[in-house]
């Protein structure tokens, strides 16, 4: 298997650490910890996931401390392997506390750092080289690298086949209403509000979102696409809040670059302590796979790639408009595609008086889960069953729960999104199509 320089992986080991770390510091300081994990009195488990639950004031915050100091080992390459492991972990653990929080680069991070786990990225450039030179590699088989590169691809790819829909191409939906907001920017305000830059973002954005991978595996091309990346990256966070995804992709795609340019950069990065050729070339080592290892990363691997490429694709196994049911659309790449709002009226009846009464929100979500709630079937159904455990502990022995709700999907009008009639307490969750999402007619009444 070709062997190559460990310089990008450990590069791409820094960078992730790093950002990481800023990531969460970020996050706390911004109030977040609080107001996401801490002051909600409900939140919405993933499917198979119920066993996640908040852990308190003093727990969350010990959980966010953990997961700070371990991307801080990441970065300098302490503990590798159980600091990597102890990221996955915390980072993957809060994500699944609340389902209403669920970002597409929340789920790449838990990929990466899953992924980071098996790889030997902390083995030059790193204090545990440096506490044990046995330890340090100079070059590695060209998987380790391909699998980070592919992972990245996938994100980029998949969100291109995203994009090929009819509203996005056809109807410049959601950036029609996106864009319109923003007409107060300098220079680029006055294009805001016309048409054809919806369009030419729509497209523009599907075609990028499809051939950068490309683009950026190629040494003629590679230099014209990062300047892409960097424009529409930095254009994508002038114009949405999207946190720090933005940088994390600016910078995570230098993985792309070849092995010299890491050389380079670790120079920069360790300048004037080490020169950096000599610490990854000199006194080390090239990983060499043995023949039962080799076989068992690459059939992981292999698992790993082929659950990547179908799971975008479990929609086709579900009726209905993609974007009305969301049927399948979690965990498959598809990046700001919708402009949703809805509302939600939830109705108890006691089966033994026959009387029938509106139940509040206000002291069981928060705007931001009742705002997500409104729009997505199973938050539906959940907090559905939530009021029937809440209203047997006020007495009522069967309460009927339903749901009176409407939703708008790109602009195109409210309409009646659950059949109010079905009593939601007697259907489970799972993954078997929802039958009470009611169809999305192509116009509303």
């Amino acid at each position: 298997m070709e062997q190559v320089s460990i310089a990008p992986l450990v590069v791409f080991r820094i960078i992730f650490g790093g950002m990481m770390l800023g990531s969460i510091i970020r996050f706390w300081l911004n109030g977040w910890i609080e107001d996401l994990y801490i002051k909600p009195v409900f939140f919405f488990t993933y499917y198979g996931f119920e066993w996640v639950k908040p852990l308190g004031e003093t727990g969350t915050y010990l959980i966010f401390i953990v997961m700070a100091l371990s991307a801080l080992m990441v970065m300098i390459g302490f503990k590798y392997r159980l600091s990597s492991i102890a990221f996955f972990l915390t980072f993957t653990y809060v994500e699944l506390i609340d389902k209403t929080n669920y970002l597409n680069h929340y789920y790449f991070i838990s990929i990466v750092a899953f992924l980071m786990i098996f790889l030997p990225a902390g083995r030059n450039f790193s204090l545990d080289v440096y506490f044990d030179q046995q330890k340090k590699l100079t070059h590695i088989p060209r998987v380790f690298i391909f699998t980070i590169q592919l992972q990245l691809g996938i994100v980029y790819f998949f969100a291109g086949v995203a994009k090929l829909n009819y509203d996005w191409l056809f109807e410049a939906q959601p950036l029609r209403i996106w864009l319109q907001p923003h007409t107060d920017l300098p220079v680029l305000g006055y294009f805001m509000d016309k048409i054809w830059i919806a369009y030419f973002f729509s497209w523009f954005g599907a075609i990028y979102d499809l051939s950068i991978p490309f683009f950026l595996s190629f040494k003629k091309t590679r230099g014209y696409a990062y300047f892409f990346v960097i424009a529409f990256h930095v254009l994508t966070r002038v114009l949405f809040q999207i946190g720090m995804f933005p940088y994390i992709m600016i910078l995570a795609t230098l993985i792309f670059f070849s092995e010299s340019f890491h050389v380079k950069l670790l120079g920069y990065i360790s300048k004037p302590f080490i020169r950096s050729k000599e610490l990854i070339h000199s006194e080390g080592r090239a990983f060499h796979f043995g023949s039962l290892f080799k076989k068992m990363f690459l059939t992981f691997i292999a698992i790993h790639f082929f659950i990547q490429i179908i799971l975008p694709f479990r929609y086709v196994l579900y009726p209905g408009k993609l974007f009305w049911t969301e049927q399948g659309f979690r965990f498959s790449w598809r990046v700001m595609l919708m402009e949703k709002a809805g509302k939600a009226f939830f109705y108890v009846t006691d089966k033994k008086t026959g009387r029938v009464g509106e139940t509040m929100m206000d002291n069981d979500l928060t705007p931001n889960q009742e705002k997500m709630m409104s729009t997505q079937p199973d938050f539906i159904l959940q907090y559905a069953h939530h009021l029937e455990k809440k209203y047997k502990a006020m007495g009522m022995v069967d309460p009927k729960i339903t749901v009176d709700c409407y939703v708008t999907l790109n602009g195109s009008g409210s309409r009646p999104y659950i059949n109010k009639y079905v009593d939601l307490t007697k259907i489970k969750d799972g993954f078997h199509h929802k039958w009470w999402i009611l169809p999305f007619e192509e116009s509303a009444n």
